[in-house]
C-alpha cells in the first residue's frame, strides 16, 4: 500500500506542473538519489564499466549521473500519458522507418516489436497504439495488486492491452495470429527459460520469447526504440527487420535468431548509455 501511495504522490506532483518544471523536479530527485541509492549507483558504475571498459571512473560517474535523471523523466512521462494524443506526437515525437511495421504487417503473420530498458519504451508503446496500430505487451505483475492495477490501467487507458508475465504465451500466440503488434523488451529475462549469450563480452541469461515466437509464427522481428534528445522530444525509430539463417535444428535456430536481436540492442545501449535503465547487476560473475 505504501509504493502505491508513493507512486500517486509522484503523479500528482507530475501532472500539477509544466511538462518542463515537473521535468526540473524529477531531475532535482534523481540528483538526490544518486547520491543515497548506493546500490544502485554500484551497479549501474558496474554495468556500465562492462560496456565501456576504457573510460575513466569520471566519465563513468558522468553517464551514470544522466542515467538517474533520465530515468526520472521516464517516470513523469509515464506518470503523465493520459495527456499524449496526436498532437502532442505531431509536436515531440520523430518517427523514423515506420513503414517497416506498415509493411510487415501485410505479410499477414504479426509483428514482434522487440525494445530494451532504453529511453522510454512505455512511451514508446503509447505512440504506436495512438498511432492506430493494435498493440499488445507483455509486462511483469507487481507485488502489491494496488500498484499493479495503477500501472497496467496508466498502459491500458491508451490503448495498449496488457498481458501479465507468467501465463501470457498463449497470448502472445493469439495476437500474431490477429496480424497484430506485440511489444518485447529483449534484454532483461524475467522467466527461468531463457538463453545464455555473450552481452558485450560477457556471458549473461537473455530472454528467449522473441525467439521462440518468431520461429513458430515467422512472424517478424523488427527492434524499435523511443530516444530521448537533449531538447526533450523524442524519436520513435524502428530497425529493418530482422534476417537470419535456419537450419532446421530448434536449438540453432533459436540462438541464431535471439543473437541477431541481441546485437541491435548492444548497438543502442553503446549509442545511448545515459538512456539504458539498469540498476542492478546485470552480469553475474
Amino acid at each position: 500500500m505504501i509504493s502505491y501511495i508513493l507512486y500517486r504522490i509522484a503523479q500528482a506532483i507530475s501532472k500539477s506542473f509544466p511538462l518542463k518544471k515537473a521535468y526540473a523536479i524529477a531531475v532535482f530527485l534523481a540528483d538526490l538519489r544518486f547520491h543515497t541509492a548506493f546500490m544502485d549507483r554500484r551497479n549501474v558504475f558496474g554495468n556500465l564499466k562492462v560496456i565501456f571498459p576504457d573510460k575513466t571512473v569520471k566519465e563513468i560517474n558522468e553517464i551514470s549521473v544522466q542515467i538517474f535523471r533520465n530515468f526520472a523523466k521516464y517516470l513523469v512521462d509515464f506518470f503523465r500519458l493520459d495527456e499524449l494524443d496526436l498532437d502532442y506526437i505531431n509536436k515531440n515525437v520523430k518517427l523514423t522507418n515506420l513503414h517497416y511495421i506498415k509493411d510487415s504487417l501485410l505479410e499477414g503473420k504479426g509483428v514482434i516489436l522487440v525494445s530494451a530498458h532504453l529511453g522510454n519504451w512505455e512511451l514508446g508503446g503509447v505512440v504506436i497504439s495512438t498511432l492506430g496500430y493494435p498493440l499488445v505487451t507483455v509486462a511483469l505483475k507487481h507485488k502489491s495488486g494496488k500498484v499493479n492495477e495503477f500501472f497496467f490501467k496508466q498502459r491500458e487507458q491508451k490503448g495498449v492491452r496488457v498481458l501479465p508475465l507468467g501465463n501470457a504465451a498463449k497470448g502472445c500466440l493469439k495476437v500474431l495470429k490477429n496480424n497484430e503488434l506485440l511489444a518485447l523488451v529483449g534484454d532483461r529475462n524475467f522467466m527461468g527459460k531463457g538463453i545464455v549469450l555473450d552481452f558485450f563480452g560477457k556471458p549473461t541469461v537473455l530472454p528467449l520469447g522473441p525467439a521462440f515466437l518468431s520461429l513458430q509464427t515467422q512472424a517478424r522481428i523488427i527492434p524499435g526504440f523511443l530516444l530521448r534528445k537533449p531538447d526533450d522530444t523524442f524519436e520513435l525509430v524502428f530497425v529493418k527487420p530482422l534476417e537470419y539463417n535456419l537450419c532446421g535444428d530448434k536449438k540453432k535456430d533459436l540462438k541464431e535468431i535471439a543473437n541477431k536481436y541481441k546485437t541491435v540492442i548492444e548497438d543502442y545501449i553503446r549509442r545511448f548509455p545515459e538512456q539504458w535503465f539498469m540498476f542492478r547487476k546485470f552480469w553475474v560473475d
